[in-house]
């Protein structure tokens, strides 16, 4: 439908005669920025899944429970295995349903899944808890959003991206310290009540009334577009914009318009490349993020002082996730996507030789780089590369490969801490993956389908 337009009496200034009324439209928000704000929330919305916010709770929850660091990993890695493995089938069903229908219906399920988490009192509930959040909070809820991003977005589709991963780098900037105070003031049962309850008032009714899930539903086209006019006046224009001499360079930056399917997908060799290095970031990042108190504990940073950390990652990332989408829509993804593990790289090492405290400060400050690229540059990639009619069964693929990396990421550092008392030897073993994948992602150039044969 086209925007709602006012009608307005314009009088004729030479006759003195009123002229007949005219179609004036009015200045609205655009959908596609509803859109955009609501996935960003989306992704805030998704901390109960993630492991900043469950790293807020592992001591209260340890001493509660009375399990090993070990037992309480294993647990979430086994609880992420399985959100990952449900991941493909989420994809599907959000292509098939649309945000409109499946992400209030997430929300109704993260929420009983928070309530379940407060009224874990042993192991085996511990496993179903955190399969329910896992599922449904870093998984479920984080396709959906940036489902609807690619949707409505296709030239700033990078920028729009990072724009919404601000959601996600502000849910690290905040819910650990909000998690921190709410568990001091009501214990951790009740912090998890609480959290079920936000869930469920921020996503399900706001969630059914504003999300629209394609611009063509309401008559409109990705980037604001509202005919098929204006995407062809939008595509000729790029097509005649200096710099573009080059024909290899336009296509590694410009989105596909063709689509393939995730068997298409899988058997190019560009996808394992991408899938190294977004994999190797859940991986480690997770175990970081996952052991952050601990880990910095052992450089003589506070419980409050290391959460407060994860703050400086988040203030960095919102910086970082917005320049790297906004180059992703000028620039070749790969050397971004090998800037992150340069990123990671330097993390890793300061983590293992910190010359004292204050340095701390900067190793936050490279994980949020690595973060913020991640986010933006690491989820629009898919849809680029890979075009938008199955965009949610391709990115639900390899975010499956994604969780089931952050599945092992927190054990590792669990066992070197329980059976070595420190956290040294996995760290190192942890930097071998990023030179591997930067290696490999700097030849992940686009893929193209093959011409028919005539």
């Amino acid at each position: 439908m086209s925007p709602p337009a006012i009608e307005s009496l314009v009088e004729n200034r030479q006759g003195g005669r009123p002229l007949r009324p005219v179609n004036k439209p009015t200045v609205r928000l655009h959908p596609a920025w509803v859109i955009l704000g609501f996935a960003a929330t989306g992704i805030f919305m998704s901390a109960p899944g993630q492991s900043y916010s469950v790293a807020a709770f592992i001591d209260p929850m340890l001493a509660d429970l009375g399990l090993l660091r070990t037992q309480y990993s294993t647990a979430y890695l086994v609880a992420t295995l399985i959100g990952g493995l449900t991941l493909p089938w989420v994809g599907r069903q959000v292509d098939s349903l649309g945000a409109r229908r499946m992400l209030p219906m997430v929300a109704v399920l993260l929420g009983g899944a928070c309530f379940w988490m407060a009224n874990v009192r042993h192991v085996v509930s511990l496993y179903v808890g955190f399969s329910l959040i896992r599922c449904l909070g870093q998984g479920s809820l984080t396709l959906i959003s940036t489902w609807m991003v690619g949707e409505w977005f296709e030239r700033r589709r990078g920028l729009a991206t990072g724009l919404v991963a601000l959601g996600g780098t502000l849910s690290v900037m905040v819910v650990p310290l909000f998690n921190n105070l709410l568990i001091a003031e009501f214990g951790w049962r009740n912090t998890w009540m609480i959290l079920a309850a936000a869930v469920w008032i921020v996503l399900d009714l706001p969630g059914i009334f504003l999300i629209r899930d394609r611009p063509e539903d309401l008559g409109l086209l990705p980037d604001w577009g509202s005919s098929a006019d204006s995407r062809a006046q939008r595509m000729n224009t790029a097509a005649v914009q200096p710099a573009v001499a080059d024909e290899a360079k336009l296509h590694d930056i410009a989105p596909t318009q063709e689509s393939w399917t995730v068997s298409e997908a899988i058997r190019t060799p560009t996808f394992w490349k991408l899938l190294a290095v977004v994999s190797t970031c859940s991986l480690i990042g997770t175990g970081l993020v996952f052991h952050q108190v601990s880990l910095l504990g052992e450089h003589g940073i506070s419980r409050i002082d290391a959460l407060s950390l994860l703050g400086v990652q988040a203030l960095v990332g919102t910086f970082s996730c917005v320049v790297a989408g906004y180059l992703t829509d000028r620039c070749q993804a790969r050397y971004l996507l090998a800037a992150s593990m340069a990123f990671l790289t330097l993390a890793l090492l300061l983590l293992i030789v910190m010359p004292s405290p204050g340095w701390t400060v900067v190793y936050s400050a490279l994980i949020g780089l690595m973060g913020g690229i991640i986010r933006s540059t690491g989820m629009v990639v898919w849809i680029n590369y890979y075009g938008r009619q199955f965009q949610g069964a391709v990115r639900g693929f390899a975010m499956s490969i994604m969780v089931i990396a952050a599945a092992f990421g927190p054990l590792p550092l669990a066992l070197a801490k329980d059976y070595l008392g420190n956290y040294e030897l996995a760290l190192l073993i942890f930097l071998a993956l990023p030179a591997i994948s930067v290696a490999a992602v700097l030849t992940a150039a686009p893929p193209a389908k093959k011409s028919p044969q005539h």
